[in-house]
């Protein structure tokens, strides 16, 4: 057996978040159940040495979630794939040493949030984000208690009718990437100044209707873990999970031009 570290990514629709949960499906029970149909795991058990990057909540995709544990060398991403869920994909791989915990020897994560305003204007964004950058106490924009003392960097870039936003800082309290897409909208839309960040990262608490309420999860993903490993691509599972993924980009962008058709169905019967 060997400490070996995963590249995993994932549509994280199907999924109640990462973290197993009683009664429904998470992204770790559908690796469990891969480690299980290897016989590598018994019912129960969690393999020794396990331990993930983060915990995405429901609905939030990964490129690069992390897991970690003893497996033997056969174990690769390729085979791993054999087993998984057909929504998630091992796509590298790092032997590491044997105390790697790939949680706590995280150095930095990445999440990228692909916010729909098409109203926004870029650049109050981009003041905004400026404002929210640098090393803060972001306890108004998440529910732990502790743990909330942050040096974050956030971008935002214009994407059309959509402005992507893209944050990196060695950890993320609860719900604060989500929070941070909702107040970037705020401001560059104008339904708030950019006072409200001052106010927001401010000492005292936010009352509750002053209060930054989390965006959508659909649109967020873990984008990047660093570590000092270096991660292998197998080209095989790279390219099985690359092929799922543009499929499913092709699907949703099919469905959203059948919404478009409805739409424009119901505006053309409005206006005859």
């Amino acid at each position: 057996m060997l400490r070996r570290a995963f590249r995993v990514a994932y549509d994280g629709r199907p999924f109640h978040g990462f973290q197993r949960q009683p009664d429904v499906p998470t992204v770790a029970d559908a690796l469990f159940d891969a480690l299980r149909a290897h016989g590598l795991l018994a019912d129960g058990a969690v393999p020794d040495g396990y331990a993930a990057a983060g915990r995405t909540d429901a609905g939030v995709s990964a490129l690069a979630q992390t897991v970690a544990f003893d497996c033997p060398a056969w174990l690769t991403p390729r085979a791993l794939n054999a087993e998984l869920h057909d929504s998630v994909w091992a796509w590298a791989h790092a032997d590491a040493p044997p105390a790697f915990h790939a949680t706590h020897h995280a150095t930095s994560r990445e999440y990228v949030y692909h916010l729909y305003a098409p109203d926004a204007d870029p650049s109050r964004a981009r003041d905004a984000a400026a404002a929210l950058s640098g090393e803060h106490d972001f306890h108004n924009l998440t529910t732990d208690a502790d743990g909330t003392v942050r040096t974050l960097a956030l971008s935002v870039a214009d994407a059309g009718d959509f402005l992507r936003l893209r944050a990196r800082a060695g950890g993320f309290p609860r719900g604060l990437v989500r929070r941070l897409a909702s107040l970037v909208r705020a401001v560059a839309t104008g339904d708030a100044a950019l006072a409200k960040v001052e106010r927001v990262l401010a000492p005292d608490p936010l009352p509750g209707p002053e209060g930054v309420p989390e965006a959508p999860p659909g649109p967020l993903v873990l984008a990047g873990v660093d570590y000092d490993l270096d991660f292998v691509p197998d080209r095989r599972a790279a390219r099985d999970a690359r092929e799922f993924f543009a499929d499913a980009a092709a699907e949703h962008r099919a469905l959203g031009r059948a919404n478009a058709t409805v739409r424009d169905g119901i505006d053309a019967a409005r206006n005859a």
